[in-house]
Order: structure tokens, then C-alpha cells, then sequence
């Protein structure tokens, strides 16, 4: 055979998949003759396809050094290039192409996915509507035009894009599943489960969908048919990226605990080497562990928010006038956040500080956001805006200050962080933990959640604040209703243990130590929060095994906060959970007028309540093991007048706690900003401060 026809005959081989017969043909006709250009080529589109993409780029390149002017060669190249993360060099390879051959669609494709990668949103769109401009009827740059348009927030144009990839392409699962992502982020989740499961019709074993199926579900409330497309995924790869703790969080959510032993050790194991296997939110409530939190950040923004220096460094600007502090959050409307924060923003000093809301998740005004935004001096919504944009507004308004107050939960933006939006950066309240970044240089804190031992589990330094470091409300209105045992399902002699934390935060060990306390109490009742009629039934079946029966078990249904917080007063003790502690549901205990007894764990989650009680001089309410915790409990509920000497106490230093005191807490809080933004002016690095009571 002539090596034409050996080439030939190799090419069909790599065409059919059968890569190791035409690799080894295509290097015998490299040894009979170097100068075969075409063979050092698709030698190292073999390489490419078998990943080892440092060998692909040199074979390549050797074709290149003997065929300057092949516009394939180029364009095979810029695909090595990019999967090597060198996207200037593929870039230019794509422009080494199209000077050669400027008409091919598929270059301008790859050139815009490039261009997508490096964030440049509108050079991407020009790319992929240039590349359909040469071929109309090729759907893969709609698709990739809508993934670029749903990365820069424009989500009805990326469904636009979507429905022309599908149109040209009917079987084009990835643009099914991407364009149900989509109609998530807009809320219509029927339409979004619709295109998941069009895409798994298509392609049963497509991992993506069964899980952003789970997540549209998770969305529409429906945590049970949730767990199933978990489950799917699970059954197709165990591996996927945060599957594994997305599942656990769910069946926690649901109070799940089939297998919860097995699916912890899957994640300890996981987590120790290196694997996105979960978001830090699931692992705080699942392990008290810093160190292992720290480890799960990092590898969490390290996958999802690397640091991105594409906007430069911030020029240093002369201080005059008043410090620009932004807030940033998803939950500026009827949220725990907000009910938290709303009085804090209201005493701010507007002589010396300009406070501006990002707001991330734009939703129908109520109470709580008429409030928060009354108190601000500017409203700015971000929804609609890239990271990019968003960081790139934050910097042209001066903001000295930006405090991310959600962190890693649900509809933050960590990626507006990530751009460097603002000189000085704060991690706070949303999030119980660190982030794992370095782009955060601070975490607001007190002496109790984050003790000086526990600082090396920390990325960001840690600003001290005196007292407590979570802010409250002494406006919050508790309803004058006057509820009656019988009517909320309460008995009416018996002692009334109660937590109204969320259902994911009630671990198995937890509710061993709650139903030994209720089999210890006679005549006594857990009075529980009722998320869903699932979680009900699987924690009535739980108390049922070990020998509790069921009736003793009371579920509340959600209700207004200021009747909620009314409701406190028919129950003798709040008991918490851990390793995440009660934080918002702590404080509105300890408002109403409750006693809360806590354990104390080694993580910020684990700690909240301690913090908290002490804030409230209520140390005689913190325990430091399950032994102790539970021995407490039982001693408390048989002695009545040890209890009520405690809920005197409790409501005797309400009117002066320094927890409850907002003008004070916001002295406290703007000392802080002063310092850390002090020492910025003066170009010190971000370190551990301490602000004095």
C-alpha cells in the first residue's frame, strides 16, 4: 500500500474509534518519512482524544512547523490549546485559522467558547452568531450562544438561543437540559422539569439532567420526587460533582436517615481526597469538624468561584467623606436574614457611613423589604447582571466595603466576590463558616463562635465583634394573640419540649438524645416544626423504633412571625440540635421568652447558641457534651422551680442584653468597618482585629 492509501486506511480507523490501530500506522508512516505532515497531525488529534493534551499540542505543532498553512491544523490546535486552560494561545490559533480560511462556521464556534471561557461574553456572541451566519442551519452555536447569554444572567435570550439549537436539532438533549437550568433561574420550574425529563428521554444515562431535575424539584418544594432524581443520578454516577451531598442534604431535608451512616462516611472519604462532593452548607450540618469545613470550601470555590483577576486591582482611592459599605443578598424580603438585620441597618451612622443594598434576587416587596430598604441610602438590583458587571457597577460606586451576607447559600453570588467587587471584603451571617477564599479578607465574629484555637480553619482573619456577633431585631412584634394548648395540639399538663429548627438539622443522634429525654420525662411532648407531610411521617416512624409513641410527637404548622413568636410562650424548653445549632430560631426563642438549652460543638455552626446565651448572661443553658446535654434537659423538666427562676432571669434581661440592644451591636459593627478599612488606607494586609464593648 502507497502511504496515501495506509493514511486513508488509518483515518477510517480513527473515524470508527479504533485509535490505538491508527495510532500505530500513523507512526510507521512518521518513521518512513518525518516531513508527513498530515500524519504528525491527526497523530496528535489521537493524543487529544485520549487526553494527554501536552502531546497533542507538540505533535500538532510539528505539523504546523511543515504545513504553516493548513487552517485545520491551526484550528485543532486552538481545541488543545483550550482544554489546556492556555486560552490566549487557542485564541490565536483560531485567528491563524480564519485568516486562512475565513469561512468556516466551525471555527468561529470554537473561538466563542473560548471567548466564554475567558469571560468576554460579547466577543463569545459575535463568534457564534458569525459561525450561523456561515452555516444557519448549525445548532451547536445556538446552544453555546445560550449557555454564554445564560452565564451573563440573560436568561428569556439564552431560552431563545436554546429553542433555535432544538429546532435545528430535535435530539439535543445538553440544549434541553441547559434551557430547563434556564426556566429554573426564572422560576417556572414545571417548565424546567418539562425540559429535564425531555433530555432524559433523549438520553436516559445523562447524569446532568437527573440531577438539575432534582434541583428543579428541590425548587417546587417537592423534596421527595427530588430524592428520586438523586437517587437516578446516583445509580449512573456516584461521582458527579456535589451529587452526593445534594442527595444527603435532601433526604435530611426530608428526615431521611436510611443509610445516613453510609452516605457520611461516602462524604468524609470524598472530602479527604480533594473531590467536590458536597457544598460546605450540607457538610456544616452534617460534621463538627473546621478543619474538615475548611477543607470542603476550599475545594468548593477552588470548583465553583476560583479567584478571577480579569478586572484588574482596584486603584487605591483617597479617603474623603463617608464610607461606602454594601450589603449583598438574595434575602431582602420575608427571611430570617432580614428579620435580623433590619433594625442594624437602621442604626447605622449615615454621618460617617453611605449604605447601599445589592440586591441579588429581586422579589415582591413586603414588610420586611419596605424596611430594609427605607434604611438604606440606595437600592441596587443585580439580578440581571453578570458577576463581572456586577463587581465592575460595585467599583464604579466606591463601595470601600462589600459583606456578603449569604455566602454559601441559596442564590448567592460568590462569583461577584470572586471579581474582587470592592478594596475590603467581609464574610458574614448567611453562612455559619469560612468560604474557603482568600478573596474574602474578613469574617464577622465573636470570641465564642470562633475561639482563638479555631482560627487556622478560618481562609478569611477574623473581625471580633464585642458581645455577639449576630445582630437582632428589639422591634420584632410578638402577636397578642393568646393561644391555647388545646387548640395548637399541646397537652395541657404535660411538660412541652419543643425546636423549631429546619427538619435537615435534625440529625439521627439528635433525636436519640430527644426521645431518651422524653422517655425519661413522663407525660411529656416534642413540639417540632412541620416542614412537610414526609419528614412527619419518617420522624413519627424514628420515635416509633425507639419506643416512642408517636402522639408525643407535635408538629406546628408555619405561621405568621409575630404569631410564631407568640406561640413560644406554651412551651417550657427549646432543645437544640447539633452540630448546626438554632441561630435565627435561638434568637426568636430567647425574644419570646423561652429558655433555650444548647450543647456546644467546636464549629462556628455548632456554636451560635452558646454565643447567644451568653450574650444573655444564660451560661447555666450551654452544655458541652450529649451526657450533659441530656441529663439538663431531664433535671430541668423535674424541677419546675429551677426552670422558671431560669425564664425570669431570661425575661428580666431582655430589656438590657446587649443581644437585643441594635444601637449598641451597630456601634460595635461600624468600629469594625473603621478598622479593617483603616488598615487598608494605610496598605496593610487584612489581620485578626478585635473591637472593644
Amino acid at each position: 500500500m502507497t502511504p496515501r492509501s495506509r493514511l486513508t486506511q488509518a483515518v477510517a480507523l480513527h473515524q470508527h474509534g479504533q485509535l490505538a490501530q491508527a495510532k500505530s500506522i500513523y507512526a510507521s508512516l512518521l518513521t518512513e518519512d518525518q516531513g508527513n505532515a498530515d500524519a504528525w497531525h491527526l497523530l496528535g488529534m489521537v493524543a487529544y482524544q485520549e487526553k494527554d493534551y501536552p502531546l497533542a499540542s507538540d505533535l500538532i505543532n510539528k505539523a504546523i512547523a511543515i504545513k504553516p498553512n493548513m487552517a485545520g491544523y491551526h484550528s485543532n490546535l486552538g481545541l488543545v490549546l483550550r482544554e489546556l486552560g492556555h486560552f490566549t494561545s487557542a485564541l490565536a490559533s483560531y485567528e491563524k485559522s480564519l485568516l486562512i480560511r475565513p469561512d468556516v462556521a466551525e471555527t468561529y464556534n470554537n473561538q466563542g467558547i473560548v471567548y466564554a471561557a475567558m469571560h468576554r461574553a460579547q466577543d463569545a456572541i459575535t463568534s457564534y452568531d458569525q459561525a450561523i451566519r456561515l452555516k444557519p442551519d448549525y445548532a451547536s452555536p445556538h446552544y453555546n450562544r445560550g449557555n454564554t447569554l445564560f452565564q451573563i444572567r440573560k436568561f428569556l435570550a439564552a431560552i431563545a438561543s436554546y429553542d433555535k439549537a432544538i429546532a435545528l436539532k430535535p435530539d439535543y438533549h445538553q440544549a434541553f437540559d441547559n434551557r430547563g437550568i434556564a426556566w429554573k433561574e426564572l422560576g417556572q420550574q414545571g417548565k424546567a422539569i418539562a425540559d429535564h425529563d425531555k433530555a432524559i428521554h433523549l438520553q436516559p444515562n445523562y447524569v446532568e439532567a437527573h440531577y438539575n431535575r432534582g434541583l428543579a424539584l428541590c425548587e417546587s418544594k417537592d423534596l421527595a420526587a427530588a430524592l428520586t432524581s438523586f437517587a437516578n443520578a446516583m445509580a449512573i454516577n456516584p461521582g458527579y460533582p456535589f451529587l452526593l451531598g445534594t442527595y444527603a442534604h435532601t433526604a435530611m431535608q426530608l428526615c431521611d436517615w436510611r443509610d445516613a451512616e453510609r452516605k457520611l462516611v461516602a462524604l468524609r472519604e470524598a472530602v479527604h481526597q480533594v473531590r467536590a462532593v458536597a457544598s460546605p452548607f450540607v457538610v456544616t450540618g452534617w460534621v463538627d469538624d473546621p478543619a474538615l469545613h475548611l477543607q470542603v470550601a476550599r475545594t468548593y470555590i477552588q470548583t465553583r468561584f476560583p479567584a478571577q483577576d480579569g478586572l484588574g486591582a482596584i486603584p487605591h482611592r483617597a479617603h474623603s467623606g463617608k464610607i461606602r459599605i454594601g450589603y449583598y443578598s438574595a434575602d431582602f424580603r420575608d427571611h430570617a436574614i432580614t428579620y435580623l438585620i433590619a433594625e442594624m441597618l437602621e442604626k447605622h451612622d449615615h454621618t460617617a457611613f453611605e449604605i447601599y443594598a445589592f440586591n441579588l434576587n429581586p422579589a415582591p416587596p413586603d414588610a420586611s423589604s419596605a424596611r430594609i430598604f427605607a434604611a438604606v441610602n440606595q437600592v441596587i438590583d443585580l439580578s440581571d447582571k453578570s458577576d463581572r458587571s456586577a463587581a465592575q457597577l460595585s467599583r464604579a460606586l466606591h463601595i470601600d466595603i462589600a459583606v456578603d451576607l449569604g455566602g454559601h447559600t441559596v442564590n448567592s453570588r460568590t462569583g461577584i466576590f470572586a471579581q474582587r467587587c470592592a478594596p475590603v471584603q467581609i464574610n458574614y451571617l448567611g453562612f455559619p463558616g469560612t468560604l474557603g477564599a482568600t478573596y474574602y479578607d474578613y469574617i464577622l465574629a465573636d470570641a465564642t463562635v470562633i475561639p482563638e484555637n479555631q482560627r487556622r480553619h478560618y481562609a478569611e482573619k477574623v473581625a471580633y465583634l464585642p458581645n455577639c456577633y449576630q445582630p437582632n431585631d428589639s422591634q420584632r412584634r410578638i402577636s397578642e394573640r393568646i393561644f391555647s394548648r388545646g387548640e395548637l395540639g399541646l397537652p395541657e399538663g404535660g411538660f412541652v419540649f419543643c425546636c423549631f429548627n429546619n427538619s435537615y438539622k435534625i440529625l439521627p443522634a439528635t433525636f436519640d438524645g430527644w426521645m431518651r429525654i422524653l422517655q425519661a420525662v413522663e407525660g411529656s411532648v416534642l413540639w417540632l416544626l412541620d416542614h412537610s407531610p414526609v419528614a412527619r411521617r419518617n420522624l413519627q416512624r424514628e420515635a416509633q423504633t425507639r419506643g416512642v409513641d408517636v402522639h408525643r410527637l407535635i408538629f406546628a404548622p408555619r405561621m405568621p412571625l409575630a404569631d410564631h413568636l407568640a406561640r413560644h410562650r406554651l412551651a417550657d424548653l427549646f432543645i437544640d440540635t447539633l452540630p448546626y445549632n438554632a441561630h435565627t430560631t435561638a434568637s426568636d426563642a430567647l425574644w419570646a421568652g423561652l429558655p433555650v438549652l444548647t450543647c456546644m460543638g467546636q464549629s462556628f455552626a455548632a456554636r451560635v447558641a452558646g454565643s447567644l446565651l451568653l450574650a444573655m448572661d444564660l451560661p447555666e443553658l450551654i452544655t458541652h457534651t450529649q451526657t450533659e446535654f441530656e441529663a439538663r434537659a431531664i433535671e430541668l423538666a423535674h424541677d419546675r422551680v429551677a426552670l422558671q427562676a431560669i425564664t425570669s432571669k431570661l425575661q428580666a434581661h431582655r430589656g438590657t442584653s446587649p443581644l437585643f440592644d441594635a444601637g449598641l451591636f451597630t456601634q460595635g459593627l461600624e468600629s469594625a468597618y473603621r478598622t479593617m478599612y483603616a488598615r487598608f488606607q494605610s496598605g496593610f494586609l487584612p489581620e485578626h482585629i478585635a473591637v472593644s464593648g
